[in-house]
This record gives structure tokens, sequence and C-alpha cells, in this order.
């Protein structure tokens, strides 16, 4: 697959681009009871690109936004909705992901790009507290649902893209994994 998108160089960013859809994904959320609650889900994400970025006329950029949805299996239903961006630096190898979701959370998280065996890897962790890669939450958020930790490992090998994040919380007086994890497959390949 061609990375240089009009122009621009996109890096591994170019492995993501079009429309990917699964439904083989599990949710596991916390839940007032001392089990979790799992649901099975079917998702579909977006990735489009959204041109090259500069800072401070020194640090170059490359970004694509994606939109991502989520369904319950059992009804249709959008459970989770998410956009955001991936973001790679070409000189430091270095990939960042911002998202934000409508429960008022967002988050910068990053990592290093990797290529194992046949696979991209795209693996990326934010801390709350973090300068760099950190949390930012509403108070309702804070007080009764807070997010002390992201990380996601995203793998795409050909036209088949994993993902299993985990999202740390504090939550009905203790800590919880809540944890994410699906399999897709690209139906279009969209560059613009």
């Amino acid at each position: 697959m061609n990375s240089v998108i009009n122009g621009v160089d996109y890096g591994p960013l170019a492995l993501l681009l079009g429309r990917w859809v699964g439904n083989k994904g599990l949710d596991t959320a916390p839940d007032s009871d001392a089990n979790p609650d799992k649901t099975g889900f079917t998702d579909e994400i977006n990735f489009t690109v959204s041109g090259p970025a500069e800072n401070a006329e020194e640090q170059q950029l490359v970004t694509i936004r994606y939109h991502h949805v989520v369904r319950k299996l059992e009804n249709g239903l959008i459970f989770h909705d998410q956009i955001g961006h991936w973001i790679y630096e070409h000189d430091s190898n270095i990939i960042m992901h911002s998202l934000s979701i409508p429960r008022a959370v967002c988050l910068l998280a990053g990592g290093k790009y990797q290529e194992k065996e046949g696979e991209s890897l795209f693996n990326v962790e934010a801390k709350q507290g973090s300068d760099t890669f950190g949390i930012i939450q509403s108070p309702f958020m804070l007080e009764k649902a807070k997010t002390t930790a992201f990380r996601m490992a995203l793998s795409v090998k050909d036209d088949t893209l994993s993902y299993n994040e985990i999202t740390s919380l504090e939550i009905y007086g203790k800590t919880f994994e809540h944890s994410d994890s699906s399999v897709l497959h690209r139906v279009t390949y969209d560059q613009d």
C-alpha cells in the first residue's frame, strides 16, 4: 500500500485508511455487582486523511481522523461513539492517538510504531496526571468513574485490523480494568 497520498507521506498511518467493520467485539465493563458486564458488539471505524501538521516550524506531523461507532450485538443500539486522530512523527517514530467520547472524557496517548512478522503495531498509552500523554475528564467523571490509565494495542495485517484496549477506572468504590477488543476487516480503502 502506498503511503504517499496527494504528495503527503502518511507513513504507517496509511495502513489504517478506509472503512473497517467487525462483528466479533467484546466489551467487559464495570457493574455495581461483583461480576463485570460482558457485551458482544459490532463496530465500524472510518479513517480518513486530515493532512500534515507543523508545530513551531520544527515538528512535522501527519494526521488521520477517525470515527468509531460500536453497537450492541443483541439489538443494534449504539452504546459507544468516539472521534479523534492518529498522529505520526516520522523523525521520532512516535505514534499518538487523541480521542474524545461523549461521556466527557478526552485523552492523548502515545507510543512507538513497530513492525513485527508482517504485522504493523500501534501501541499507545496514557495516564492521569501525565504532562504529555494524559487524560482529561469532567468533574462528574472524576468523582464517579475516574479514568486513571488507558492503553491500546492495535494491529494491522493486510485487510484485518484488531485491537485490545484497557481503560483503568476507579468506579463503584474499586479499581476496574474496562476492556474492549475486536477484529475488523477493511471493506473500502479511501484516500480522501
